[in-house]
């Protein structure tokens, strides 16, 4: 379940509570689901929390890749434009060559790096998005429990017998 879906769920138990008597800001909260509801919560967040570390190590493996990629096309590069120089005939059309070739590399090379540095900002920036709602959220819920509390004390019904505390 999304943890923002347990939050939810959290928030309406708490909004849904009784109010104790006699009490403007306490309410009675059954806490066999609240502690099972919370326990799901705490079991989901560290999943996103290893997600978000896989989106990471998964850049710089992209990273690594792209590196590894653009030295591989460089030195391709620099082996054909050693090749083109050495032959007498075409010496001035190889340095071109080769000057273009190692120029395309690096090109390739920086392309690489900028869709990686973009592909983790915007892993990052979803992340990012989710935790900061994630803490809206609880806010909220914070503020809602803090209302209630300020609200006042428990209204019963009329067959209902006060509570012995």
């Amino acid at each position: 379940m999304d943890p923002f879906e347990q939050i939810d769920e959290i928030i309406a138990i708490v909004e849904h509570a009784r109010a104790v008597p006699m009490s403007r800001n306490s309410a009675m909260v059954d806490r066999g689901p609240m502690i099972a509801k919370l326990d799901e919560l705490r079991a989901d967040l560290p999943s996103e929390l290893r997600r978000a570390a896989a989106l990471l190590d998964e850049r710089d493996k992209i990273m690594d890749a792209g590196k590894r990629e653009a030295d591989r096309i460089i030195s391709e590069g620099e082996a054909e434009h050693a090749r083109l120089v050495s032959v007498n005939e075409i010496t001035v059309s190889a340095e071109h060559e080769g000057a273009r070739i190692i120029s395309e590399a690096r090109a390739e090379a920086q392309r690489l790096r900028e869709e990686v540095d973009d592909y983790v900002d915007t892993a990052l920036a979803n992340f990012e998005q989710f935790l900061t709602r994630a803490l809206a959220s609880i806010e909220r819920g914070r503020d809602k429990m803090h209302a209630l509390r300020e609200i006042g004390t428990f209204v019963g019904e009329e067959n209902e017998r006060p509570l012995p505390f």
